[in-house]
């Protein structure tokens, strides 16, 4: 079976689907492909800043976001060692940020998009994506039938953690001892401060802690390969609780914030991560954009993720229904993309070269170790992290 559409979106997740919502309620006909059966849950640290809270409202999502997400977080934190400190966010005009996890934040954005007239099809992966003169063949496999959707213009939401064989999918790589593998888990019953974030800095890796929705406090942490080998040797159980008895000791906070708390569900890993820009130079095949991870990803050290990907997928969807309104002439989707990227970096890179630099630091125990007698004498240190990270932007609407 074939059928047509203006836009075939790969991906449900936050830039997927408000891409795909976005422009079904300019009036595009879109098909939003999803490879997993939603609710789902997935590795992230699920915190999302102030600064998309006008985009939720945009979105048709933010009565829901905060009936269900964590308390407000206010304060940024470190756990280091034996330093446990604190110092206040930097508070985006449109309020404080909150954490929602994953399996409900995706599954209320891709109803809305649904709900905006999107063709949504999930389980369903892309599997092959080749140029047409109508703009692009995508060939679907669903659990039961094989189809193809004929678009202009395709999106790619797909992230960036796992290879593939679509054009904007990253190539395969063999294991690296520097590989940074992400994990992550829910906590009942954790002790941690209401409203605070704290960044867990720790030889190998960093991570992160913030309340989100049902009580529950979200860990998530990237570390080196060779660090976990490490850390692993000779324990006989699995690499979650190696790496969370690893944090517990290298972070007092760690510890005494999990004090007699109990893990909800089993610990969930993904990788390699390797943050970056991966934005191409405009030009052909013409229509074929990416957004969300697949376009540039900070590390995630800084909490950015999230307002990345769903302020990222604006930014598109808002010059693409542009396009079309002066007329959407094929040539000028050259022009589109350039104005895209140039958006892009403008608005994100500098997110992706501060969470480089945080990363580095807390990863790096001869750096860390000589810079925390400062840290700990200026905790403001942090509000200004906070603020390079982007925690303080604009708010988009």
């Amino acid at each position: 079976m074939n059928s047509a559409c203006d836009a075939l979106v790969i991906g449900g997740g936050p830039a997927g689907s408000a891409t795909a919502l976005l422009l079904a309620r300019a009036g595009w006909s879109v098909v939003l492909v999803e490879r997993q059966r939603f609710p789902r849950r997935k590795v992230c640290g699920e915190y999302l800043s102030g600064t998309s809270l006008p985009l939720l409202e945009e979105l048709g999502v933010g009565e829901a976001f905060r009936q269900q997400a964590g308390p407000e977080v206010t304060r940024v934190g470190l756990f280091a060692g034996d330093t446990e400190l604190e110092a206040p966010l930097p508070r985006p005009e449109a309020g404080w940020g909150r954490a929602l996890s994953r399996e409900r934040l995706d599954t209320l954005l891709v109803a809305r998009a649904h709900a905006a007239g999107a063709d949504v099809r999930q389980p369903c992966t892309v599997v092959a994506l080749r140029e047409s003169p109508q703009g692009f063949v995508g060939s679907l496999e669903g659990p039961e039938a094989t189809s193809e959707v004929t678009a202009r213009v395709v999106v790619a939401a797909h992230g960036a953690w796992e290879g593939g064989t679509l054009p904007t999918q990253p190539a395969r790589e063999a294991a690296a001892e520097h590989d940074l593998l992400g994990f992550k888990a829910h906590f009942v019953g954790a002790r941690l401060g209401r409203g605070l974030m704290p960044l867990l800095a720790f030889p190998g890796g960093y991570g992160g802690m913030v309340h989100t929705d049902g009580g529950r406090v979200s860990l998530s942490c990237c570390v080196r390969r060779d660090a976990l080998a490490r850390l692993r040797a000779g324990r006989a159980e699995d690499a979650g609780e190696s790496l969370l008895a690893h944090l517990a000791a290298a972070c007092r906070g760690v510890g005494r914030a999990l004090a007699g708390a109990t893990r909800e569900g089993a610990w969930l890993a993904a990788g390699p991560i390797r943050p970056g820009v991966r934005l191409g130079p405009p030009g052909p095949p013409l229509g074929l954009f990416r957004v969300g991870n697949a376009a540039g990803e900070a590390h995630p050290v800084v909490a950015e993720g999230i307002a990345m990907a769903l302020q990222g997928a604006q930014l598109l969807a808002t010059r693409l229904a542009a396009w079309r309104a002066r007329g959407g002439a094929p040539a000028r989707l050259a022009i589109v993309a350039a104005e895209y990227e140039r958006g892009w970096r403008r608005r994100f890179a500098p997110r992706v070269l501060a969470s480089r630099a945080v990363a580095r630091w807390a990863m790096a125990p001869a750096a860390l170790a000589a810079s925390l007698p400062l840290v700990r004498g200026f905790p403001g240190l942090l509000t200004l992290g906070a603020r390079w990270s982007g925690k303080a932007a604009r708010a988009t609407g």
